[in-house]
């Protein structure tokens, strides 16, 4: 199992560092700002080894020429990405190598038309998933459609339930009032608020989630739930039989929140 250690950076970002017990060579996924990362190699005299891309915003790439630049390594990312500084292009299917364990790619978009992920199906699964899923949400629809998200969040769905989720943002109590709003009834999500709110209060990550607890919590992977269409319905003010209409809703609820 790779050990993942998230890095702050900005007000709200982690970037995360993957590495093997007892190795001296780490990845990091989505570096927006190398400092940071400068910082912790320096801090615990590691090396960079690769940096995994999963979406072209300046947040989650503008630290990786000053990266390549230091260290030479391999840029892996989406093939159709705008962001020019991926060596090692990836699609649906693909696999990386990395430490010799596989990393499956999946195209997830939604957030953005380049969107992938990379999930680790180890003893314990984990998923590097960018922006698409978070803890008790989604990313917002800047480029993809309802239709797209709504398939991306399928494909979590169906991953082992106690895959950790290392998504790239602390948003996660602004997520769980959403989640209440929508669900105001589900214990589960009252108890994640208590939980995140002690965590935060330590200056602790709420990171990773799991699938299996976003099962319970996310209103984005809850589309099913009659809880869930009914607060859309209302929302909307308007039957709703379809359920990409349904996630559109709720999609559209969360930007208004």
């Amino acid at each position: 199992m790779f050990t993942v250690t998230p890095i702050p950076a900005f007000n709200d970002n982690y970037i995360w560092a993957i590495t093997l017990p007892e190795q001296m060579s780490i990845a990091v996924v989505d570096p927006g700002d190398a400092k940071p990362v400068l910082i912790y190699l320096d801090e615990n005299e590691l090396e960079l080894s690769a940096i995994l891309i999963t979406h072209h915003h300046n947040d989650h790439t503008g630290g990786v020429g000053e990266l390549v630049d230091r260290f030479n390594i391999p840029v892996y990312g989406p093939a159709s990405s705008p962001f020019k500084g991926i060596t090692r292009p990836l699609k649906s299917g693909d696999t990386v190598n990395l430490f010799n364990y596989p990393l499956h790619v999946q195209e997830v978009p939604g957030h953005t038309l380049d969107h992938i992920s990379y999930f680790s199906e180890q003893e314990l699964p984990q998923i590097f998933c960018g922006d698409t899923l978070f803890l008790a949400g989604c990313g917002r629809l800047f480029e993809g459609t309802a239709k797209q998200m709504l398939e991306a969040m399928n494909y979590f769905n169906g991953l082992p339930d106690n895959t950790e989720v290392y998504c790239t943002h602390e948003y996660s109590l602004a997520n769980l009032a959403f989640a209440a709003a929508v669900e105001p009834n589900n214990e589960d999500i009252g108890s994640k608020i208590g939980n995140c709110e002690s965590l935060r209060q330590h200056d602790k990550p709420t990171l990773p989630s799991s699938i299996g607890q976003e099962k319970k919590i996310n209103p984005f992977m809850r589309t099913q739930h009659q809880d869930v269409i009914r607060a859309a319905q209302q929302f909307s003010g308007s039957q709703l039989i379809d359920e990409v209409e349904i996630f559109a809703a709720i999609r559209e609820w969360k930007n208004q929140f």
